[in-house]
């Protein structure tokens, strides 16, 4: 290998070296960029669904017992649609009740990161309950206190 190719060499992985050590600084999707990537439930396949779960008698047993308490508790949490970032690494279900047009405007509030084993979720809260996660197996620290702003733009990740 001649001297400029080593030297080529030893520069490029020390790049590489220092661009991992510097992290990926990451930030909540901004909503009006996101879409709606499935459909939400129709009313039959939501009362269906709810035959299905919630008369099965072994459901009397589980912990859960406020699913099925009633019908309209069970289509409030179960009538949802996937949406998804515009690069679609961040991705949540979102209650079909709120308008799409509504959702689009929503800034985030909050910027979390939850580890769970090896799996480390990064959500994002907006208003109504809305929450966008990006899921990966890279460690990250929330960078401050997790507080977005008024504009929805001040919090930050911070990625290895």
């Amino acid at each position: 290998m001649t001297p400029f190719r080593l030297a080529l060499s030893l520069l490029f992985a020390l790049t590489a070296a220092t661009s991992s050590l510097a992290g990926e600084t990451l930030t909540c999707p901004d909503l009006a960029q996101a879409a709606q990537v499935a459909d939400c439930p129709t009313e039959e396949q939501l009362r269906y669904t709810y035959l299905g779960y919630c008369g099965d008698d072994r459901r009397m047993y589980e912990k859960d017992n406020v699913t099925c308490t009633a019908y309209e508790h069970f289509r409030d949490l179960k009538n949802i649609a996937l949406w998804e970032s515009a690069d679609g690494v961040f991705q949540g279900y979102v209650s079909c009740a709120l308008p799409p047009a509504q959702v689009k405007v929503m800034k985030a509030t909050r910027m979390s990161v939850v580890t769970q084993g090896s799996l480390t979720k990064l959500v994002c809260a907006y208003p109504n309950n809305v929450a966008l996660t990006r899921r990966s197996k890279t460690p990250c620290r929330v960078d401050g206190d997790g507080d977005c702003g008024p504009g929805g733009t001040d919090c930050k990740v911070v990625c290895d």
